[in-house]
């Protein structure tokens, strides 16, 4: 069994529903569901975020409960099409923004110690997390560092 960071069993063995096409009453086209993607991209929001507006507002006022069974395409390939993504993949985006929090609150609290090792937690998770997308969404030499998280963020926003 792999533990990551916690005493926690993790979920293992959880599955989304088996559905092959969308409900009847989510009847919603292809090309609005596809403009409202790259409209919500365009305001800022992140692929996931913009899967839960889509599920919770709707297009149109018709809620679409799943990106890939609407339109045969996940959020993200949707973005990419339509050059309306981030460079950074969103789940490492999201951990170096919480890297550089924890460095400069540590940078105020040295003594900090629970801290210091989320700090580790995290800076592991995106070495791990970097090797995966080293040479496909990172550069072959992409190297972490808090100065690079720093500089990466700032023009990713």
């Amino acid at each position: 069994m792999a533990r990551m960071h916690t005493r926690r069993r993790g979920s293992s063995g959880s599955d989304n529903p088996a559905a092959d096409e969308p409900p009847e009453w989510s009847d919603v086209d292809t090309e609005d569901v596809e403009e409202r993607v790259v409209e919500l991209a365009e305001q800022g929001h992140d692929p996931s975020v913009i899967g839960m507006k889509l599920r919770d507002e709707g297009v149109k006022g018709t809620p679409v409960p799943n990106v890939k069974l609407a339109t045969g395409k996940k959020v993200t390939e949707i973005l990419e099409e339509h050059d309306a993504g981030n460079d950074l993949p969103e789940d490492i985006r999201n951990l170096m923004e919480r890297a550089v929090r924890l460095r400069e609150h540590m940078e105020e609290n040295q003594q900090d110690a629970q801290n210091k090792r989320a700090l580790q937690n995290t800076e592991s998770k995106i070495r791990r997390l970097a090797d995966y997308y080293r040479g496909d969404k990172l550069d072959e030499d992409f190297r972490y560092s808090y100065d690079v998280a720093v500089d990466l963020l700032a023009e990713d926003r």
